[in-house]
C-alpha cells in the first residue's frame, strides 16, 4: 500500500511546532524567561512526536524530537580538532596575576591591553560544529589535539541548540567551544538515586558530567540533566577580532553564555572581579573553581602565541581551598591492600565544593594525636580540587563535655590479627597476608588499568569471586573457566566470555606492568619501571640483595628492603611460580641499546606531557645517557615544558636555561 503524502495543513503544523519548541528552548536556556509552564511545553512536544511518527518523511535531524539517538554506540570515533584545544596555566594568588600581566605587556611591547574575565566552570570541555546553522558534530577535548566523537550524547543536552538562530548572522561553518556541567541540585538528586540503586555515587559534579558524556547509551545521558555554557566562537566567517564581542554574539545565535563576564583595561580591575566572584561563588547553582582571564584582541593573542599546550595570552586564576565545619560522628579504621591501617572520620554530611562530604581521611595515629581530634568534636574539613577531604583542625570551644582521646586499635578490624608499626614509619599494618581486606585490595590493584588492565573485573565481581572462594590470590584468576563464573550474579554468557578473554589478553602486558601489579609495598609505577629496566626479569629480581637494589638510582633503603622482603615470603614465591606457568610476561623484552646522545645533560620536567607520562619521559632521558632532577639550578641544561607548567618554567627563563616543548623534546630522544 502506498503511503499518502502529508496534507499541507500537517506540514505547516509540524514546522510551526518545531519553531515554537525551539523558541521555548531559547527562552528557557538563553533568556531564562520561559513564557509557558512545563506541562504546556510537554503537550506541544507530544503533539509533534505523534505527527512525526505518522509522517516520518517530515521528521528532520534538527527537530526538537531528535535529541535522543537509537541504539547504544559500541565505541566513540576519534575526532582531530581543527585547532588545538589548549589547556590553561594556573595562577593561585594575586601576585601571580600581576606576573601574568607583566609578561603579556612585555610580549606586546607596551601596547594597550584589554582583558576579558569569565567564570571558570568545573565541568568537561567540549567542541560543537555547525554547518549552515545545523549541529553536525560534537567532541570531547581529549588530549587537546584529538577527542572523542560524542555527538549523540551532546544532542540530548537541551541547552545545546540543534539549529542556530539565523536572524542576524548567516555563517556557513562555525565551531563553538564550551563546558558541559551539572547543576548542584541535579548532582545531589543523581547521587541520591544512585545510592538507592546501590550504585557508587559520583565524587563531584565535574566527574558526573564527564562520566555521563562517555556513556554509550544516549538515553541514559538524556536523563542526567546536563547543561552547556559556550565560551568561544570560531569560524572563518566571523569577522570580529574581539573575544568580548564574540561572547556577545553567542546568545544571538541561540547559544547559552554565562552572563558574568566583563572586559577590563587594567589587571587591578580583573583582580577586583576575581575577589567578588570568589566571595559569591557559593550563591551560584553550579560549581566554579576560578576565573579565566584572556587577552581580548585576537591579533594580540596570535602575537603572544603559546608555550607547549598553554596560551601565553590566557590564564586561570584558581580560588582558594574551601572549608566547612561539621561534626565528627565516628572514627573507623580501614585496611588497605598491603595491610595499611588507615583511620577515617565519619562526618555529619556537609556540602563542600559541590560535594556532599560524609568522610574524611585522618591519615594515621600521629595525625589524630597532633590534631587531638575526638568523637563528637566540631571539626574543620578542607577540600581543594580533586583532593580527598581532610580534617585540618578542631573547634575546641565547641567540644562537648566528657569526650575522650581516641585509642588506636591493637588488632586488625577485619581479621582480628595483630597489627604492628615498623620502625621509622607512621602507619600500622595488619601482618596477616591472608586478611580478606588485603585480598580484595590486592585484586583490585592487580586488575586496574595501570596494572594488568583486566576489563570487566569491577568491585562487585571481585567480591563475588572472593565470597565464593574462586579467587584468593591474583594467580587464581588465570585458572578461571567460563563455567566457573557463569553462576555469578548478573553474569550472562556474553559477559562471562568477555571476562575470560580479558584475563587471557592481560598475559600480553609488559614486565614492568606485571611488576607494578604485584603490589609490592612502596613500589609504584615509577619504581616498577626502574626495577624492570635494571634487572630485566623476575628471576634476577628474586635473587637481588638489598645492596644490589640500593645501587639503583633513586632506590633507597626503605624500598629496597620492601622489595627484598616480598620475594622472601613463601606465599609470594608460590604465586609468582603460578603466574609464570600461566604465561605472564615476567621478563622484559630485550631492546637495542639507545645512543647516548644526552650523556652528561641534566633535565627538569614540568607540566603534563601528552604523548608520554613523566615517568616515561624520565626513562627516555636516562636511556640516552641523561639525568633528571627535580629542581631548576644553574647546572640544569634543559627544562621540558608541558601543559600547566609551574614556577620551574619561570625560573628557567630567569636563568636563561633552554626550554623545550614536547615536540622538541621527543625529537631529541628519537633514535
Amino acid at each position: 500500500m502506498t503511503r499518502q503524502s502529508a496534507p499541507d495543513a500537517v506540514r505547516k503544523r509540524i514546522v510551526q511546532l518545531q519553531k515554537e519548541l525551539l523558541d521555548h528552548d531559547y527562552r528557557y536556556y538563553i533568556l531564562a524567561d520561559p513564557v509557558i509552564p512545563d506541562e504546556e511545553y510537554d503537550r506541544l512536544m507530544h503533539e509533534l512526536i505523534e505527527l512525526e511518527e505518522q509522517y516520518p518523511e517530515l521528521r528532520t535531524p534538527e527537530s526538537p524530537t531528535q535529541r535522543v539517538g537509537g541504539k547504544p554506540t559500541k565505541e566513540f570515533p576519534t575526532v582531530t580538532h581543527t585547532r588545538p584545544m589548549l589547556s590553561l596555566s594556573n595562577t593561585y594568588n594575586e601576585d601571580e596575576l600581576y606576573d601574568f600581566d607583566r609578561r603579556v605587556r612585555n610580549g606586546l611591547k607596551d601596547e594597550d591591553v584589554a582583558y576579558v574575565a569569565e567564570l571558570k566552570f568545573d565541568g568537561a570541555a567540549v567542541t560543537l560544529h555547525y554547518e549552515k546553522g545545523v549541529f553536525t558534530l560534537g567532541a570531547t577535548r581529549g588530549d587537546g589535539t584529538q577527542g572523542d566523537d560524542i555527538t549523540a550524547n551532546l544532542r540530548t543536552i537541551r541547552s545545546i541548540p540543534l539549529q542556530l538562530r539565523y536572524d542576524r548572522f548567516k555563517f556557513d561553518k562555525l565551531e563553538v567551544r564550551g563546558e558541559v556541567i551539572m547543576f548542584k541540585d541535579d548532582f545531589i538528586a543523581l547521587n541520591k538515586y544512585r545510592e538507592e540503586q546501590e550504585q557508587r555515587p559520583f565524587a563531584n559534579p565535574r566527574n558526573a558530567a564527564a562520566g555521563t558524556l562517555k556513556l554509550q547509551d544516549s538515553k541514559i545521558v538524556a536523563q542526567r540533566k546536563l547543561r552547556f555554557f559556550a565560551y568561544q566562537l570560531l569560524g572563518e566567517d566571523v569577522k570580529s577580532e574581539s573575544h568580548y564581542e564574540r561572547l556577545q554574539m553567542l546568545p544571538e545565535l541561540g547559544l547559552p553564555v554565562n552572563e558574568r563576564f566583563e572586559r577590563f583595561t587594567s589587571i587591578d580591575k580583573v583582580i577586583s572581579f576575581c575577589r567578588k566572584e570568589e566571595k559569591t561563588r557559593d550563591e551560584l547553582p553550579y560549581e566554579i573553581d576560578g576565573v579565566v582571564v584572556k587577552v581580548d584582541s585576537f591579533r594580540q593573542q596570535e602575537k603572544l602565541g603559546t608555550i607547549a599546550k598553554s596560551p601565553r595570552w590566557a590564564t586561570a586564576y584558581k580560588f582558594t581551598t574551601r572549608k566547612a565545619e561539621t561534626k565528627l560522628s565516628e572514627i573507623v579504621v580501614q585496611v588497605g591492600r598491603v595491610g595499611t591501617i588507615t583511620p577515617v572520620a565519619d562526618l555529619e554530611p556537609v556540602l563542600l565544593g559541590g560535594t556532599t562530604v560524609k568522610r574524611a581521611t585522618l591519615h594515621n595515629a600521629d595525625e589524630i594525636e597532633r590534631l587531638d581530634v575526638r568523637i563528637g568534636d566540631t571539626v574543620i574539613v578542607e577540600k581543594g580540587g580533586d583532593v580527598i577531604p581532610k580534617i585540618t583542625g578542631v573547634v575546641k570551644e565547641k567540644r562537648p563535655k566528657g569526650t575522650k582521646k581516641f585509642s588506636f586499635p591493637r588488632e586488625c578490624p577485619v581479621c582480628k590479627s595483630e597489627i604492628m608499626r615498623l620502625e621509622g614509619e607512621a602507619n600500622y599494618y595488619c601482618i596477616n597476608t591472608e586478611c580478606p581486606a588485603q585480598i580484595r585490595g590486592k585484586l583490585e590493584h592487580f586488575v586496574s588499568r595501570q596494572a594488568m588492565d583486566i576489563d570487566g573485573l569491577g568491585e562487585a565481581i571481585i567480591d563475588q569471586l572472593i565470597n565464593t572462594n574462586l579467587v584468593t590470590t591474583p594467580a587464581d584468576l588465570y585458572d578461571l573457566k567460563k563455567e566457573d563464573i557463569l553462576p555469578l550474579e548478573r553474569m550472562g554468557e556474553k559477559s562471562a566470555s568477555n571476562l575470560i578473554n580479558a584475563i587471557e589478553k592481560s598475559k600480553e602486558r609488559p614486565f614492568e606492568k606485571v611488576l607494578y601489579a604485584l603490589g609490592i609495598r612502596h613500589a609504584g609505577q615509577g619504581v616498577a619501571q626502574m626495577l624492570a629496566g635494571a634487572f630485566g626479569s623476575i628471576d634476577a629480581l628474586r635473587n637481588a640483595r638489598v645492596e644490589d637494589l640500593t645501587n639503583i638510582h633513586e632506590i633507597g633503603p626503605r624500598i629496597a628492603q620492601s622489595v627484598a622482603a616480598f620475594f622472601q615470603e613463601e606465599n609470594n614465591v608460590e604465586m609468582l611460580d603460578r603466574l609464570e606457568a600461566a604465561g605472564l610476561q615476567l621478563a622484559a623484552k630485550r631492546q637495542k641499546k639507545k645512543k647516548q646522545t644526552l650523556n652528561g645533560k641534566t633535565f627538569v620536567l614540568t607540566g603534563a606531557l601528552d604523548t608520554v607520562t613523566r615517568d616515561e619521559a624520565k626513562t627516555l632521558i636516562e636511556s640516552h645517557g641523561g639525568k633528571v632532577t627535580s629542581s631548576v639550578t644553574k647546572k640544569t641544561d634543559y627544562v621540558v615544558v608541558g601543559s600547566d607548567a609551574g614556577s620551574k618554567f619561570d625560573k628557567a627563563r630567569k636563568l636563561n636555561i633552554t626550554t623545550l616543548n614536547e615536540q622538541e623534546f621527543m625529537s631529541m630522544v628519537k633514535d
